[in-house]
């Protein structure tokens, strides 16, 4: 890095220079315009003062993109000096200009950037407007509308997006609220609800890192743009939106608890239906359950997923979600009945194979939990209880086994065949077993 710092002493990269007097001599310009009565009232003034203000928000990283060498910059302005640094966990070396830091790698390719200041604030918002009202004046211009704003929509994104990466997950959301605001303006526009996802998203994850009335109106505007992500007809492909709204609601019950405890579970309840398989709202709902006396029985969800899986009995998704219910709720054998069927249907799948094992594993941890629970036990009887409870720790040997088979770089896997075989030894054949999967277990630990 100290290399490659060097080797840049030269000044070969420029980024955009702006002259700060001079743009916002043009941003009065137009703004001049509005004042002018005959002028006021055409939609093309409006339009023209939205791409003012447009250029002067996108102008000082108007040149920027990700994965170019900063030497193919070309407008004027040489930095003003660099540094170490890092982004987004990489090291990486800063290229300081007057209103931009670029973050470039060791061989000088753009990673990304952080913009320090604007030329004034408030650009995009009043692009927004001024955009809007044109619309208004004369919806025949809305082709040409929507160009500029589109514009505005595709930068305002990527700034969101470098908020994110820089960790400014508020300004991030707000960015990518933006952006859905100026591609939605026009009629012809492509409304882009990935932006206004990700800012509901973002706005959700901001909430959460707050407190008290400060939090419950942050909540409040993650609810509010989750639900207007479900109204575009817009999902994510894991169906996380619905965890998003779940907590949006669950951070707001202050305010009512009755009330937004049941918003918060119907929004897990129906986002767990859309995708029986997504482990982040089942772990949700499993949580909430425990979490919050009187709003449900994990036997809810069972009922729910033994009808889906009536209507769609070889649904993989929906047993293995079956498995994790079951097993939150300690009915091992049901659980692992779902993960077989999962090999079932999947047979040359690491996945199934393996949880089958380890919830084998799970039942006879309970079961060893069980047997100390118990209070002046004769030993011998102890003894004879413990070699039952072995019998089931080695059930799972041949499912981990062929686990690690169709996955043999799986530390996880060798971990528990090396603690089982070992536990196991005295029974026949298992010293070789343990042997043979404790050299491994040395090899990768």
């Amino acid at each position: 890095m100290a290399a490659a710092l060097l080797m840049f002493a030269a000044p070969a990269a420029n980024a955009q220079k702006v002259n700060t007097d001079k743009e916002l001599a043009k941003l009065e310009k137009a703004d001049a315009t509005l004042q002018d009565a005959k002028k006021n009232c055409k939609a093309a003034t409006w339009n023209a003062h939205g791409k003012a203000y447009t250029d002067a928000y996108m102008l000082p990283t108007k040149d920027l993109l990700r994965n170019i060498p900063i030497h193919t910059l070309m407008n004027a302005g040489a930095p003003i000096g660099q540094e170490q640094g890092e982004f987004a966990g990489t090291p990486v070396i800063v290229v300081k200009y007057e209103y931009v830091d670029v973050y470039v790698d060791q061989n000088m390719i753009i990673l990304g950037w952080k913009q320090l200041k604007s030329v004034k604030e408030g650009l995009a918002e009043t692009a927004i407007e001024s955009y809007k009202k044109a619309l208004e004046l004369d919806p025949k211009l809305s082709e040409k509308i929507n160009t500029n704003a589109t514009t505005l929509a595709n930068a305002l994104a990527q700034q969101g997006e470098m908020l994110n990466f820089n960790g400014l997950t508020a300004e991030a959301a707000r960015n990518f609220e933006l952006a859905f605001e100026a591609s939605s303006i026009a009629p012809q526009g492509a409304v882009d609800a990935a932006t206004l996802y990700n800012a509901a998203m973002l706005y959700t994850i901001d909430a959460s890192g707050k407190s008290g009335e400060e939090a419950v109106a942050a909540f409040a505007k993650s609810e509010a743009l989750c639900n207007k992500v479900l109204e575009t007809g817009y999902k994510d492909e894991t169906g996380n939106i619905y965890y998003y709204l779940f907590h949006s609601y669950y951070g707001q019950r202050e305010k009512d608890r009755d009330a937004y405890l049941a918003k918060a579970k119907e929004a897990l309840l129906t986002g767990i239906k859309l995708y029986p398989k997504n482990t982040t709202i089942l772990d949700g709902l499993m949580s909430f359950y425990t979490a919050e006396e009187g709003v449900g029985d994990p036997a809810e969800l069972t009922s729910m997923i033994e009808a889906s899986l009536q209507a769609d009995p070889d649904n993989y998704d929906l047993w293995f979600g079956r498995g994790r219910v079951y097993n939150a709720m300690k009915e091992y054998d049901e659980c692992i009945r779902s993960f077989q069927k999962c090999v079932e249907l999947r047979p040359n799948t690491f996945e199934p194979v393996f949880y089958t094992g380890y919830f084998i594993i799970e039942k006879a941890n309970a079961l060893v939990d069980k047997l100390n629970s118990v209070q002046g036990m004769d030993y011998e009887v102890y003894n004879t209880e413990n070699e039952k409870i072995n019998l089931v720790y080695a059930e799972a040997i041949p499912w981990l086994e062929k686990a690690h088979e169709l996955n043999p770089t799986d530390v996880g896997t060798i971990e528990y065949l090396n603690q089982l075989t070992f536990r196991l030894r005295d029974m026949d054949g298992m010293m070789d077993k343990y042997n043979k999967y404790h050299e491994l277990y040395m090899q990768n630990r």
